[in-house]
């Protein structure tokens, strides 16, 4: 079931970024897509690398922390490993960021384009392990889609 959710998701970011180079305008459409395709999820948006550190970039949800050192809270550190990082209980891991008191959960997935860190993907979730090795699997290949795509402009 998920499997065809997120294929169904791959193909909506196929068509809406496919032919726009405007990074910005992807990520807003990516993010709109994601936030209103997603079930139990109260965040879903984009941190850009930018001066050594993550700068808030296009969301849906609520007001968020607009700056984020490499290596701290969960989009720190998948920014500074460029590893994913899928958490379960958000408030048992070491140095979390608390944007949202709301979010229980959160998956941070980086981005990648021609070998230099972009950002990261972002989404949040009130639900304790909201998010499994599937969505992992699903938001990767987004997110690579996404790679190949801004590497081809």
């Amino acid at each position: 079931m998920k499997e065809k959710h997120y294929a169904q998701l791959y193909s909506q970011v196929k068509s809406l970024t496919q032919g726009e180079p405007d990074l910005i305008a992807n990520l807003a459409n990516i993010s709109a897509l994601l936030f209103n395709g997603l079930d139990d999820v109260n965040w879903a948006g984009f941190y850009l690398f930018k001066e050594e550190q993550l700068v808030l970039g296009p969301f849906q949800g609520q007001p968020a922390c607009i700056r984020i050192p490499l290596g701290k809270g969960v989009c720190g550190t998948a920014a500074a490993t460029k590893t994913v990082q899928r958490i379960d209980d958000v408030h048992a891991f070491d140095g979390h960021i608390a944007c949202d008191a709301a979010s229980n959960s959160e998956i941070v997935i980086p981005i990648i384009i021609r070998n230099q860190l972009v950002g990261v993907l972002d989404i949040d979730s009130p639900i304790y392990s909201r998010f499994d090795e599937q969505d992992e699997k699903g938001l990767v290949a987004i997110v690579e889609l996404f790679q190949q795509l801004m590497e081809s402009q």
